[in-house]
């Protein structure tokens, strides 16, 4: 057990452009004072982050063995799967409502509410699955916002492809992303079986034509959150080293 523990909270806010009150889980450091300022982590599909993946103990964990910096965790929940789709799939109805909801609503509100560092190399946005594939399209749009991304087995199709192929902003961005050897079947929201892992590696031959930082690795597992679960301390120990 962790001596010092970190308390959770909840905000609540009010989205324009996704129409919808959102309730987020909000994970700040034992130590937490609003005289400091602290890096963001925004993790999509929140509730998984926080539950199956318990994030804020692991978080406890290593800033207790002075291992990564305090920083405060925020878990953005989808209110169903069929909103999850719209929001997070690349080609969703809704997907390029949710960029903004991230760049010009939820940032701005958690500056405010929360003692965040004002610098997009302060930022990391993550997600598993569709959510690592919205946190990824989300940088690429406002690499001034939003520098560091955290990819747990990418949903990847052409307009994502395409994406990476046509960036052409000056920021750097620094990826963390892994994909499963067994990602060959996976079964999606729709009842569909997708080969996850080759797009994946496709999607690596591009991220390596940038001047990025990047982390690639594939893992010995499946596509849940049996394996994401570990990979957190790895991840915030690669991103948040003291």
């Amino acid at each position: 057990m962790t001596k010092m523990e970190g308390s959770l909270s909840e905000l609540i806010i009010e989205s324009t452009y996704l129409n919808q009150s959102i309730t987020l889980s909000v994970y700040k450091p034992a130590n937490y004072t609003p005289l400091k300022s602290y890096r963001l982590l925004i993790c999509q599909d929140g509730q998984d982050f926080f539950r199956l993946g318990r994030i804020p103990r692991q978080a406890d964990k290593l800033i207790e063995d002075i291992e990564i910096e305090e920083l405060i965790i925020v878990g953005v929940p989808y209110p169903s799967v069929s909103t999850r789709r719209k929001w997070y799939h690349p080609d969703g109805e809704q997907a390029a409502s949710y960029r903004r909801f991230l760049a010009c609503e939820l940032l701005p509100f958690l500056d405010e509410q929360l003692a965040t560092e004002p610098l997009a190399e302060a930022r990391i946005l993550a997600g598993d699955s569709l959510a690592a594939t919205i946190s990824f399209l989300t940088a690429l749009e406002y690499p001034s916002l939003f520098k560091n991304i955290v990819m747990y087995s990418p949903y990847v199709n052409e307009t994502v492809l395409k994406s990476v192929k046509n960036y052409s902003k000056n920021e750097t961005l620094t990826l963390y992303h892994i994909i499963g050897e067994n990602e060959t079947e996976v079964t999606t929201t729709t009842g569909s079986k997708e080969d996850f892992l080759s797009p994946n590696r496709e999607l690596n031959k591009e991220i390596q034509k940038h001047n990025f930082t990047y982390s690639y690795d594939e893992f010995a597992g499946d596509h849940t959150w049996t394996y994401w679960q570990k990979e957190i301390p790895r991840t915030l120990k690669t991103l948040l080293p003291l």
